[in-house]
């Protein structure tokens, strides 16, 4: 059966409404005559009562709208430590803590593995959430530990055993071997390969394990749950009453209130099943664990009630700035990475709010991210240069690119990158040919005349703004071009009629010309460039242009335009489109081989850049 279904979801003030497309012949399941009569509908409509408080996006899983926020403790708050001072960018991390009651299956550890597949459906299965949990008294303590493997004396033989259960050793296994003995058994394990498996092979070619160490500063085992002390678990109500072996008989009245059941993991259970007796259990879960209410002996697993606590670090940056920002405010979701910059482009709604939004973006991409700025004004000036507003982090904004395997050193003060266009960059980089000869106009750092150098024969790259030409010779030696490039810094009307009125050893094929907003009306120092130097065996070269157009057909206003700049009719014109910039404007790129009536024609004064 073939059944297509769409779902539209309109969230309203009580519920939200869906609204189900289903093309079906008939119903996989249908109880009564009635169902079965609805299920030949091509079209229902299907209302869901839904939390109105909670969000759309949270719908699995936790939530900040859920749980309950944890007793204020004695220590002070943690606050703003990467803070510079804004006081729009204040807030307590402390209060996006929550504590979600769940229960537990403690069970052996060598059992979890296979009962934790059995329970896949029936555990917790939060995200970034581990199913299985370890908490402090799951193992031997690693004092008591340590005290049975360093045993000696009298009572180190009678603790052998002991010790080997604690380390995970089956308990037939002896002391250590004398060299005599230890030879003797090397001769009897020797195979036909030559392998032999010496005792200390492994601590000479291995590093030392570093210790793992709490917070307080001993040895034992964390509370987290994953890799990050974002999720801690606790059990509740474990007190002196406990099942367990007292350590105090055999260790000793230090020992007492020690207590150890073997090695034990807790399975988290759905939050469904909190604070819920075991004969409440759904049957699947009875079944899986052999739940048998009339057994007398033990069962060999123990319900526990547990607490656990997420911390600001488990939420993502969408659930903060959810739970930050007014509501029917729009929610930032991207920027703009440019090594280790984040780059903004908030709303006029977000001014308000910007150091609060720039702070949970450093603190959700960290070490990634250590720069946060947002966009002040649009690009106006000759270079390019954008007006950067530093909210959070470091104010450097000098930071290093890798595009494609190539190395950029970038200062987003006084140069323009854009690394939407890595994409774009490298198709343009691919259809040029390894005996091309390229002219960068508009080079800026070099993000497309080097990538070219890699692949061409020559590359001529120039660019108006100094600072980005200084750059651009620090990324050329940053990647050992300097046999391949040519560095100029001029005017792009004035590089291009250098370009073609000199005397090159080598013929230009390719020129790029990525200035979106003006480069069309460079085009016309094309014309007459064949005239005024002609050259046996030379042929037009290949343009490629990029602009921008609000037209309702982009590509014909753009090649419009293009025509209209070199007063000819550009017949075999390759266009495409790059990049949506903005609602209704798009950024083209037009290729073609210069027409040789144009490239034959005198050229009109015209000013300069």
């Amino acid at each position: 059966m073939r059944c297509c279904c769409s779902v539209a979801a309109v969230r309203t003030h009580h519920l939200f409404t869906f609204s189900l497309s289903i093309s079906s012949t008939r119903r996989l399941l249908s109880k009564s005559p009635a169902a079965a009569a609805a299920s030949y509908s091509s079209n229902a409509i299907l209302t869901l009562a839904v939390d109105p408080h909670r969000p759309l996006s949270f719908l699995y899983g936790p939530s900040l709208r859920g749980g309950r926020v944890p007793e204020p403790q004695s220590s002070p708050p943690d606050s703003e430590a990467d803070d510079d001072g804004g006081g729009d960018s204040s807030f307590d991390r402390a209060s996006f803590s929550r504590v979600y009651d769940v229960a537990a299956l403690r069970v052996p550890a060598e059992e979890c593995s296979a009962l934790e597949r059995r329970l896949r459906g029936h555990l917790l299965n939060w995200p970034r959430v581990r199913n299985v949990a370890r908490v402090p008294g799951d193992d031997l303590d690693p004092e008591i530990r340590r005290m049975l493997r360093d045993a000696e004396g009298d009572g180190g033989s009678r603790l052998n055993s002991l010790a080997a259960r604690a380390d995970g050793r089956p308990d037939d296994e002896k002391m250590a071997l004398s060299p005599v003995l230890y030879r003797e058994k090397l001769v009897k394990e020797f195979n036909f390969r030559g392998f032999l498996k010496f005792r200390n092979l492994a601590k000479m070619s291995r590093p030392k394990k570093k210790k793992l160490k709490s917070k307080d500063g001993v040895d034992g085992v964390r509370k987290s749950i994953g890799k990050n002390d974002f999720a801690v678990i606790e059990v509740i109500g474990e007190g002196d009453e406990e099942e367990g072996v007292d350590l105090s008989g055999l260790l000793g009245d230090d020992f007492k209130g020690l207590r150890w059941r073997g090695p034990t993991r807790l399975l988290l259970l759905d939050q469904r099943h909190a604070k819920k007796p075991v004969a409440e259990l759904p049957e699947a879960v009875k079944a899986a664990l052999n739940y048998d209410p009339h057994q007398s002996k033990p069962l060999a697993f123990e319900l526990v009630q547990c607490q656990l606590t997420l911390s600001y670090d488990y939420w993502q940056m969408s659930e903060l700035l959810e739970a930050l920002l007014p509501d029917g405010m729009t929610i930032p979701t991207g920027f703009e990475m440019v090594g280790h910059i984040a780059h903004l482009n908030l709303r006029d709604e977000h001014q308000s709010y910007k150091k609060l939004i720039a702070q949970v973006v450093l603190d959700k991409n960290k070490p990634k991210i250590q720069t946060v700025v947002n966009k002040t004004d649009a690009i106006q000036n000759d270079y390019r240069t954008m007006q950067l507003e530093v909210l959070a982090g470091n104010h450097s904004l000098v930071t290093a690119v890798v595009e494609n395997g190539i190395r950029f050193q970038v200062d987003l003060g006084t140069v323009y990158w854009n690394s939407k266009l890595a994409t774009e960059r490298q198709r343009l980089i691919d259809s040029f040919a390894s005996s091309d000869i390229v002219c960068d106009v508009f080079s800026g750092v070099g993000p497309i005349a080097i990538s070219a150098a890699k692949k061409v024969k020559y590359v001529f790259a120039n660019d108006l703004n100094p600072n980005a030409v200084e750059y651009l010779e620090r990324n050329i030696v940053l990647n050992r071009l300097e046999r391949k490039v040519e560095v100029f810094n001029m005017d792009g009307r004035r590089f291009i009629i250098a370009m073609f009125a000199n005397q090159h050893p080598y013929s230009i094929t390719q020129v790029v010309m990525n200035l979106p907003n003006d480069a069309v009306e460079f085009l016309d120092a094309f014309r007459g460039i064949v005239r005024k130097k002609p050259r046996p065996g030379c042929s037009p070269p290949k343009i490629h242009v990029y602009g921008f157009s609000k037209a309702q057909n982009p590509e014909y206003d753009f090649h419009e335009r293009v025509n209209m700049a070199l007063c000819e009719e550009v017949v075999d014109l390759e266009m495409h489109k790059v990049r949506l910039v903005a609602p209704g404007k798009w950024m083209l790129c037009a290729s073609f081989v210069l027409p040789q009536v144009a490239a034959s024609e005198a050229q009109t004064d015209s000013t300069d850049r």
